[in-house]
């Protein structure tokens, strides 16, 4: 994966896992694997979470929550041995320190002690709920390389509460004491475009109880009691499966537990919602016409090798014919498919189906009701709207997806002109595309924070069949249009499943602002961010990115036999930790490929704008 990962060893996980889905080739161009971008190597500040604590303005109230609360203090990290084959276990390890990116702009001394705190909240990324069951999921594709499948799959929703559990318990804010005002996640909540899963999210989102299964509710009945040694069987103690070998335990009643009701207390806050390519298309990149399939009642596990090679070959290619390839390989295989129970509930939702899910009063939670959409995004199925994220902070949401199939992004030109005429708005000087100084008296000033679910390396100009009179600009364009207006602070995002934050500087140092990419929450590692805004007294301001896990212990239980709504939880993490070809290249139990390296976890991103600027 060019830019976030080397594509190798893990057989390109990108393409299988999320290409299938997400990204095969969306990185920065020019870095790979365990290697940052050449501007954060230039000698970032780090600074000790405890030097952070002392030097926080006395008129701001006491902090309510812990620093174990985040991983300033403490993270998940593989243990020193495996537990059998190269299966480790997890166990807390120190925390990340906070380190300050100076790229932007100079961070100036004494900024703690007057900087005036903002905003605060958390961005939840890459929930990715998976009905593990839909008979229109790929696993088959794990014949082409091991890492192509992931074993903790069924898991999502009990870590997706535990993750809400941990958001609930968070206190002030670590630089602000702010508590946070609320939750946004950044698309692919859910994996398969179902209505079933979509369910799911914004029931774990808003409170109630769930049951995570789907067909017979008596019996699971997918990959990981086929019988087939291509995938984990934890219930199995006969079957000496891939996983098995590699070290994954025999955890009898797993697929039980696993399926079995569970209760989320929802967000205590309110939350919302920007839409992502899994959130649009079934498998984050294939044509609603596929319906029929996902409903139906043959699920295929396991396929020939010359079909797996042109399956695989169609997602790596990014054209759109390979929504065709699947329908001849499901047709021509039918036979020799598992018989499941056919479920209505898996059928594709539609954009207006997804708009009316969160507009219904029913998943309001914690407000506010449609979750930043309203009745004029239904019915005009437009997803991209602004809300108010603090006293002068505006937030702007947008849709990045390709309506007709495909797992890359893009914004179409309606959208654009939306956003430029929304940026003018809350802009008193900005830029023409020229570099000419434009003033707008009328602009009500206010710091920006822009929110998609794709990051600006995976959006590219392709024709969407979706919208064919509607040309498409990708980031290279977006990032332009938005280094155009200084009051832009950052851009945050997901897709990646990579915590990667990105200077975009500009002549003009005004003009520059972050793009903060963070990791998924399905793949390591498990990560959402707490993010804060401080103005700093100087004509500066301050991003901090803290990065948060579930509520989960990162111990799981010595025999495997917590198979509570908790135990499932660290076990969902610890799984993922142990990914083929994963825990083998962690160094120090970190490995920054995914993780990100330093300056891409715990940071102060500082950029020109504050109360003292001129």
């Amino acid at each position: 994966m060019a830019g976030t990962e080397s594509v190798s060893a893990a057989v390109n996980r990108r393409r299988f896992l999320l290409a299938s889905g997400a990204t095969a080739a969306a990185g920065v161009a020019g870095t790979s694997a365990g290697t940052l971008p050449p501007r954060q190597r230039q000698n970032p500040v780090v600074e000790p979470a405890a030097r952070t604590v002392a030097q926080r303005p006395p008129r701001s109230a006491p902090r309510a929550a812990p620093y174990a609360l985040t991983t300033l203090e403490t993270t998940a990290r593989l243990g020193g041995s495996a537990h059998t084959g190269t299966y480790r276990r997890l166990v807390s390890g120190p925390g990340w320190p906070l380190v300050v990116r100076k790229e932007l702009a100079r961070p100036g001394a004494g900024r703690q002690d007057r900087r005036t705190p903002l905003a605060c909240f958390v961005q939840f990324t890459d929930l990715h709920l998976a009905d593990v069951q839909n008979p229109l999921r790929t696993e088959f594709l794990r014949s082409r390389g091991a890492s192509s499948w992931r074993a903790q799959e069924a898991l999502t929703v009990a870590g997706a509460v535990a993750l809400v559990e941990q958001v609930n318990a968070l206190g002030g804010g670590p630089n602000t004491r702010l508590r946070p005002a609320f939750v946004m996640t950044t698309g692919d909540n859910v994996d398969n475009n179902s209505a079933i899963e979509l369910e799911w999210f914004l029931t774990v989102m808003s409170g109630g109880r769930i049951t995570p299964n789907t067909g017979d509710p008596r019996a699971y009945e997918g990959a990981q009691n086929s019988g087939l040694p291509l995938y984990w069987h934890p219930g199995d103690p006969h079957l000496r499966d891939l996983d098995k070998r590699r070290g994954l335990p025999l955890i009898p009643g797993f697929l039980a537990a696993a399926t079995r009701p569970i209760t989320s207390p929802g967000l205590r806050i309110p939350w919302y919602s920007t839409v992502g390519n899994h959130d649009d298309l079934p498998g984050g990149c294939l044509s609603p016409a596929l319906n029929d399939f996902a409903v139906g009642s043959r699920k295929l596990l396991s396929v020939s090798a010359a079909d797996a090679a042109a399956y695989a070959k169609a997602l790596g290619s990014g054209d759109d014919p390979k929504s065709e390839v699947l329908k001849a390989i499901l047709t021509r295989n039918a036979a020799s498919a598992r018989t499941v129970t056919a479920d209505e509930r898996r059928r594709l939702c539609t954009p207006h189906d997804y708009l009316a899910a969160h507009l219904d009063p029913a998943h309001a939670g914690a407000g506010p009701v449609g979750h930043g959409y309203t009745q004029d995004n239904l019915d005009g199925e437009r997803m991209y709207y602004t809300f108010k994220v603090a006293e002068n902070v505006l937030g702007i949401s947008i849709d990045t997806t390709y309506r007709s199939g495909h797992y890359e992004g893009s914004l179409g030109s309606d959208q654009l002109r939306w956003l430029e005429r929304t940026l003018a708005a809350h802009s008193s000087r900005s830029y023409d595309a020229d570099g000419r100084l434009v003033r707008n008296t009328g602009a009500d000033d206010a710091h920006i924070l822009v929110f998609s679910h794709h990051h600006s390396p995976s959006m590219t100009r392709r024709p969407d069949a979706a919208r064919t009179d509607e040309p498409r600009h990708d980031g290279a364009e977006v990032i332009a249009l938005l280094s155009r207006f200084p009051n832009v602070v950052a851009w945050i995002n997901g897709h990646s499943h990579v915590n990667r934050i990105t200077p975009h500087a500009h002549a003009k140092p005004a003009r520059s602002f972050w793009e903060v990419n963070t990791a998924s929450h399905v793949d390591y590692p498990h990560h959402a961010r707490l993010i804060e805004l401080t103005d700093n007294g100087d004509g500066t301001v301050s991003l901090f990115t803290t990065l948060v896990e579930s509520a989960a212990p990162h111990r799981t239980a010595r025999d495997f036999d917590d198979l509570s709504a908790v135990g499932l939880a660290s076990l969902y993490r610890e799984v993922a930790y142990n990914a083929p070809g994963l825990a083998e290249s962690m160094k120090g139990g970190v490995q920054e490929g995914w993780a990100g390296g330093p300056g891409d976890r715990n940071a102060e991103l500082v950029v020109a704008g504050g109360s003292a600027t001129t």
